[in-house]
């Protein structure tokens, strides 16, 4: 009984603790984006993501839309990202919001073909890495590539999408890896061409979607690609934010 009466204060603790970081802590704003010094680098703060086996990258940048500056991603059989490494509660900061617009969707777009995994937008979240929770195999795997990069990468993916088709709401694993799931929160181009507001409770969607409590925060990437279908797509990025968690959240 004792030990039981143990495990519920330190939970208690935790919850305490969480919800004080929550009061605490302030909106963090990723993008709004500011023009890099050097046009041909990332814009500040966001680091380049690059794939070796795709010859061709898609290419960034920070323009100016009335009195905004946004980032401009332009993709023509190409895919490479923008990637923000962060270390952050998924408790604490539980809300992801951004605004995107795209300029059409693409023709040949499937996700559940490896030839049609493109996208006209995609907001990523990834999560840390847990040794612990992982098989001898992953083990393995992510330990080859923390020698290669010096880093590990991300355990889990939640990756918000810009589809053609599917309806919006659909869940599904990459089909690269089910360590990435593909969630669509926007769908078809009724809404080319304008502004759209989304907002995504992250740490339910985590609960939801692949179970258990999230590890971390590890980072947020942006991405428009067309390598697999050979497409080319036209979209914009701004206002990414994270949020902490209200009261009674």
């Amino acid at each position: 009984m004792r030990r039981r009466g143990l495990v519920r204060l330190a939970a208690l603790v935790l919850v305490l603790a969480s919800a004080a970081s929550a009061l605490a802590a302030e909106p963090l704003l990723l993008g709004g984006f500011t023009p890099p010094a050097d046009p041909a680098a990332p814009p500040p703060g966001w680091e380049a993501l690059t794939f070796p086996r795709v010859p061709r990258q898609t290419r960034y940048a920070v323009v100016r839309d009335g009195d905004n500056w946004v980032l401009r991603a332009e993709s023509d059989g190409s895919a490479s990202g923008l990637y923000r490494p962060l270390d952050l509660d998924p408790r604490v900061y539980r809300t992801l919001s951004w605004r995107w617009k795209v300029e059409g969707v693409l023709a040949r777009s499937d996700p559940r073909r490896r030839e049609g995994d493109d996208y006209a937008a995609r907001v990523y979240v990834a999560f840390r890495y847990d040794p612990d929770a992982a098989t001898v195999w992953q083990r393995a795997g992510y330990g080859a590539y923390r020698l290669l990069y010096g880093r590990y990468p991300p355990g889990v993916v939640l990756n918000y999408v810009w589809e053609s088709r599917l309806p919006a709401g659909t869940v599904l694993d990459s089909t690269y890896t089910d360590r990435v799931k593909i969630i669509v929160a926007r769908s078809g181009d009724a809404e080319a061409g304008r502004w759209v507001f989304e907002t995504r409770d992250i740490y339910a969607d985590f609960r939801r979607i692949v179970g258990g409590e999230p590890p971390r925060i590890a980072g947020i990437a942006l991405m428009t690609d067309t390598d697999d279908t050979g497409e080319r797509a036209v979209a914009y990025y701004d206002a990414i934010t994270l949020t902490p968690a209200g009261p009674g959240r």
